[in-house]
């Protein structure tokens, strides 16, 4: 007795932060489920090289993608840097509302700074980044980090220190995400 053959099929991937679809492949809508996208924006943003990944979700008969992760590419930072210059970066964790994200910030100085501006510098953005963060879910914190409004926000409180030519959130990731049921 002959075995039908399934086919693969194309099914409309909704990605709301971004306000785009993208097709993806499978079998069946149900098959979507957990799979993950890397999306790139470079075009979105303008020149700026930004890569989100994304996790597909099955919600009310529709397929949903939620961001993961923002990457901000190596080539987008060496373009940036500059001979006589100084650059600070940092990784820590910090409580959403709805998850724990790690954030890693990377700020350029305009000219070359001691060690101790450099330090203060590392600590002022991530007590500011720790305190946005309370307040906003992940999802607004990744569609803030995309719109560029926390780094023009940290720029200027950092600027009493000492003034910036690159103040970015170099990679933004949930940590653990929380389960429905929680």
């Amino acid at each position: 007795m002959a075995i039908a053959k399934k086919k693969k099929r194309f099914f409309e991937v909704e990605m709301p932060i971004i306000n785009k679809e993208t097709p993806l492949q499978a079998y069946e809508l149900a098959d979507l489920e957990g799979r993950n996208i890397i999306y790139d924006l470079t075009r979105i943003l303008k020149g700026k090289n930004l890569i989100m990944s994304l996790q597909v979700k099955i919600e009310e008969g529709k397929a949903v993608a939620s961001p993961r992760k923002i990457q901000l590419l190596p080539c987008y930072i060496q373009r940036m840097m500059r001979k006589g210059t100084n650059y600070v970066e940092d990784s820590f964790t910090a409580k959403c509302k709805d998850n724990q994200v790690r954030i890693k910030p990377f700020l350029i100085t305009r000219r070359k700074v001691s060690r101790a501006i450099r330090k203060a510098l590392r600590n002022k953005a991530k007590e500011d980044l720790i305190e946005y963060c309370k307040g906003k879910t992940s999802e607004e914190f990744f569609e803030d980090v995309m719109r560029n409004t926390i780094q023009r926000e940290l720029s200027v409180r950092l600027k009493k220190i000492y003034p910036l030519s690159l103040c970015e959130i170099r990679i933004l990731a949930i940590e653990n995400p929380k389960k429905r049921g929680e």
